[in-house]
């Protein structure tokens, strides 16, 4: 097994206005509830910062993705708060002998502006995988008025993860 699994993650959400004018959820990134006219559609909670990470970390570890594993056509689904999506991938990388080295976050918008709130998103994603914050770095981005992010439509996350081998690790610290 290499000692280091490095994995990417991605999403995209639509951004509609709250229901029942639209068909937004409130929109959380990062675990974080923001004060915000638009909201993501989705099955979940549509917190595309903890679905990309939830990819990111099955990936590093060869999972099938967060889609196949909890299913938009599953009912016990349905604003399921993301959270739990994230502590089962990382359930599973700690079943599969890895632990976390470091999370770095990309979140793309126009709106609800990240930097305020960034602090505040550290340390829920840290609290979710049970790290310490430094672990985690979230930077948000804008989309300079191109396409449907640029417009303030959709929202998009990339996210990368570094994964350790605990054996390793623990070697390292003996």
């Amino acid at each position: 097994m290499p000692p280091f699994r490095i994995g990417h993650g991605y999403d995209l959400h639509r951004l509609e206005p709250l229901e029942p004018e639209g068909r937004g959820r409130p929109c959380v990134l990062g675990g974080v509830l923001f004060d915000h006219p638009l909201g993501p559609v989705g099955h979940s909670d549509g917190d595309a910062v903890l679905h990309a990470l939830t990819d990111a970390l099955l990936g590093a570890i060869g999972e099938p993705d967060i889609g196949q594993l909890f299913p938009d056509t599953d009912p016990r689904h349905d604003g399921q708060d993301s959270g739990v999506f994230l502590q089962e991938a990382m359930r599973r990388v700690t079943a599969r002998g890895f632990c976390l080295g470091n999370v770095d976050i990309t979140v793309v918008c126009e709106r609800p502006k990240i930097g305020p709130r960034r602090d505040e998103i550290c340390n829920r994603v840290a609290s979710l995988l049970d790290c310490d914050p430094g672990c985690v770095n979230v930077k948000g981005k804008t989309h300079e008025g191109v396409d449907a992010v640029g417009e303030g439509r959709a929202i998009e996350v990339h996210v990368v993860v570094l994964l350790a081998s605990a054996s390793r690790v623990a070697k390292d610290e003996a």
